[in-house]
């Protein structure tokens, strides 16, 4: 049951890159400076993303396997959260 909590981060991960290159679109600066940092050094800004994502699921996947579930649940939450604040701010914009 805990692989619950990986595939809902994964799935979180997808949404949150989705929205973030519908806002970066809308011309919305990115709130995360690292990310932010990785947009203007990358000739491809959705690469830049999707690396950072995939380095993201990975560090869920070592939290996973080695038993953080509090920590995983903790990392959802945020990301959730971080979707949300994205479609709110693509609704504002249109």
């Amino acid at each position: 049951m805990t692989y619950v909590l990986l595939l809902t981060f994964v799935g979180l991960q997808v949404m949150d890159a989705l929205t973030t290159l519908v806002f970066l679109n809308m011309g919305v600066k990115e709130g995360n400076p690292l990310i932010g940092l990785a947009l203007t050094q990358a000739d491809q800004p959705g690469l830049a993303i999707v690396a950072a994502k995939l380095f993201a699921v990975a560090l869920a996947a070592y939290a996973w396997r080695s038993g953080r579930k509090r920590l995983l649940l903790k990392m959802d939450i945020l990301f959730a959260l971080c979707v949300c604040w994205n479609l709110i701010v693509i609704c504002a914009r249109l």
